[in-house]
């Protein structure tokens, strides 16, 4: 057969050969350390191009992927957090509105039952009719007056104890005396009548009236033996 190529001609003879190997038939050594050419270094950047395109869309896809994660891993933990301090709210705040419940009703029965002594000692004193007294019964009605009058004050000074907003202010607009905290001993001081102070200061002073009286008796001995 005739030749393609003319004498003249530059022919890559390395290069024929490869070409004139049949399919499955093995290369020849002589081609495999040759450079490679044109076409083959354009058809491998656009596969490296491809390949990097695909990495790139991968590297999107796990891009968002990640960000999905990260959201989902933040609401999560959104949720946890403020589970916990919802239950840690809710449980306080039960606990404080049971408690403020239970003071109220109980401030609520003595409120009763302080409005029942009050409107009992009002209905008592109303109830003194001194046109009604002769003269011989007046000493009696006025001795009856007196102790309702002393019951009436100390149930108003026990009920002023246990409801402070009782010792407002006086009816000109300053601040009664009564309007601050009262000590222990002015709350007791303050529920007695007249009678029991006196017996109050008797048992208080009468170790030093003992004394004095003592010792003025002893003086009085010394004197007379002179």
């Amino acid at each position: 057969m005739a030749s393609e190529f003319g004498e003249s001609d530059f022919v890559d003879r390395d290069y024929q050969a490869g070409r004139k190997v049949p399919p499955g038939a093995a290369p020849n050594p002589a081609t495999l350390h040759r450079p490679p050419t044109r076409e083959e270094l354009d058809s491998r950047v656009t596969e490296t191009q491809q390949k990097l395109a695909e990495l790139k869309q991968a590297q999107e896809a796990l891009e968002r992927e990640r960000a999905a994660l990260e959201e989902a891993r933040r609401r999560q933990t959104e949720c946890q957090t403020g589970r916990e301090e919802m239950i840690q709210n809710l449980t306080r705040g039960l606990g404080v509105l049971t408690e403020g419940e239970f003071a109220a009703r109980r401030d609520a029965e003595q409120m009763n039952k302080t409005l029942a002594g009050l409107n009992d000692a009002l209905g008592k004193v109303q109830a003194i009719r001194e046109e009604t007294w002769t003269q011989d019964n007046y000493q009696v009605e006025l001795t009856r007056a007196l102790t309702t009058i002393e019951n009436a004050r100390m149930e108003w000074n026990s009920a002023r104890l246990k409801w402070p907003v009782l010792s407002g202010p006086t009816a000109d607009g300053a601040p009664g005396t009564d309007a601050r905290k009262l000590t222990p001993l002015e709350a007791f001081l303050a529920t007695q009548n007249f009678g029991g102070l006196c017996r109050l200061g008797l048992a208080l002073t009468w170790p030093l009236a003992t004394i004095a009286l003592l010792a003025a008796l002893a003086l009085l001995v010394v004197l007379l033996r002179r």
